[in-house]
């Protein structure tokens, strides 16, 4: 029953996290309607309003809130402190659905600053729109190439109850691993700024996003030298963390 429970719960999880992340596209592209359905808000079409200064401090407030547990509640130390609490099983996905909440959350809070920037249109849009799509793509599919059961706590559930627990993660670099050592933060990257229609509430969630990316990587890096050691640090002085070539570590 308790194995049961723990799948049930982690499925749940993941659920709340597939919706989530299907709304943040959209949010993020502010795509206004899908097959007929109304988006409940974009990032230029939310439902609440202020002043441009107060929008500003509002929105940063939110990307903050969601940054703050998606960096601190991944850190090995906090991790630890969980499941003195919270079973082992289940910690991966109670990070999953606390961290999916604060992003709808984001979402519904948001206050749009719908002041243009830059307007696209033609064969650029069209580019842009396929750099916003393509970004996506590659932050999904990443998380296939190593364990996408894993990072989403699918796994850990199933193995509830068993001695010996889920396998340890294993260093590997597959596909895009191998030119980039963070690709998810990549295809976010190109999907916040790849948009031909750029607002002041689109540029504040892209620069806030991206503050969170490069303070994330910071923080995931030491954790995956803790854990990794010199295979990790090797790993780092052949690949950059965003860009081919770029970044690569001297230490």
């Amino acid at each position: 029953m308790g194995k049961i429970l723990a799948l049930v719960y982690a499925l749940s999880a993941y659920l709340v996290f597939f919706l989530t992340f299907l709304w943040f596209v959209v949010f993020v592209g502010d795509i206004r309607q899908v097959f007929g359905f109304v988006v409940p808000t974009t990032v230029d079409a939310a439902r609440f309003s202020a002043s441009t200064g107060t929008a500003i401090v509002v929105n940063v407030g939110l990307v903050a809130l969601f940054g703050l547990h998606h960096s601190v509640a991944a850190r090995i130390g906090f991790k630890d402190k969980l499941t003195a609490s919270v079973p082992r099983s289940v910690e991966r996905a109670t990070y999953v659905l606390v961290a999916s909440l604060l992003l709808a959350a984001l979402m519904w809070f948001w206050h749009p600053i719908d002041v243009s920037i830059w307007s696209v249109g033609g064969i650029g849009a069209t580019i842009l729109w396929v750099l916003f799509f393509t970004g996506w793509f590659i932050l999904f599919t990443s998380t296939w190439l190593l364990n996408h059961f894993e990072l989403f706590g699918l796994q850990q559930a199933a193995y509830h109850g068993s001695p010996d627990g889920p396998p340890a993660m294993e260093m590997k670099t597959p596909g895009y691993y191998r030119l980039v050592r963070h690709p998810i933060y990549l295809g976010f990257f190109i999907a916040l700024w790849a948009t031909p229609e750029m607002s002041v509430g689109h540029l504040v969630l892209a620069l806030s996003m991206t503050a969170y990316i490069f303070i994330g990587i910071r923080y995931e890096e030491r954790d995956l030298v803790a854990h990794f050691g010199d295979d990790y640090a090797d790993y780092q002085k052949k690949v950059g963390p965003l860009i081919p070539g770029l970044g690569k570590s001297r230490a």
